[in-house]
């Protein structure tokens, strides 16, 4: 049998990024090997989510993989962006011989999409989008059906009422969600903190923080590891 070729997987943390690694596991077309988190070097949290990073390793570990750590500045433009992606990717490379694939968790945003295919070339590398095109409405529905167990820990304010911060990411959310809002939040209105599903060997204990308002914008609960 022909091994599958070994890829990387983004890993934010939240529900997308850990139903992407399900959907990869399942058709079996690729080997994930490591997750790649891209970290605030300031804060010390997933750059866009803002999950603490002892908690994304406690994900990686549930899910059996080791964690790439990339480290921007809190400022980091597009060249910033680019020269530590390159070093991280060297970095995969040393470690798995061959690898050449990543993985991102998108859904619909094509400019998003066609960024990171550029992107990845330039740098030898292909982009696989296992969940993207997919009905997102549709799609929620089967990640709570399917066990996967998330919270929301980033509103952003200007497209969903910060009362939804820390809720659950469950069938009582989905239909609680104005019509306007994706039900994935695909278009930035909520982030959220995996803390269970198919994809981990056993749940994570998290406690949750108060509610805060970052950036007069964004209302952020704060996910900790719990005993």
């Amino acid at each position: 049998m022909t091994p599958r070729p070994p890829a990387l997987l983004a890993w934010s943390g939240g529900k997308d990024a850990a139903w992407a690694l399900h959907v990869l596991r399942q058709r079996r077309e690729v080997d994930v090997v490591g997750l790649l988190s891209t970290i605030n070097a300031d804060d010390e949290r997933a750059s866009m989510q803002g999950i603490r990073v002892d908690v994304l390793r406690a994900q990686a570990a549930a899910a059996g993989l080791p964690l790439l750590e990339m480290r921007i500045p809190e400022r980091c433009d597009n060249a910033c962006y680019e020269a530590a992606l390159a070093a991280t990717l060297a970095e995969a490379q040393a470690r798995w011989p061959g690898i050449t694939r990543i993985a991102f968790g998108d859904l619909l945003l094509a400019d998003i999409r066609a960024w990171r295919e550029a992107l990845c070339a330039g740098l030898g590398w292909t982009a696989l989008f296992p969940l993207f095109g997919a009905n997102t409405a549709a799609l929620a529905r089967e990640m709570v059906t399917g066990g996967l167990r998330a919270q929301l820990c980033c509103i952003d304010t200007t497209q969903l009422d910060a009362s939804f911060s820390g809720r659950d990411f469950d069938a009582v959310l989905l239909d609680a969600l104005p019509p306007t809002v994706d039900r994935c939040g695909e278009n930035g209105e909520f982030h959220t903190c995996v803390s269970a599903g198919p994809m981990f060997t056993a749940p994570l204990a998290l406690a949750r923080g108060d509610p805060a308002l970052r950036d007069g914008r964004f209302a952020v609960t704060d996910y900790r590891l719990g005993d």
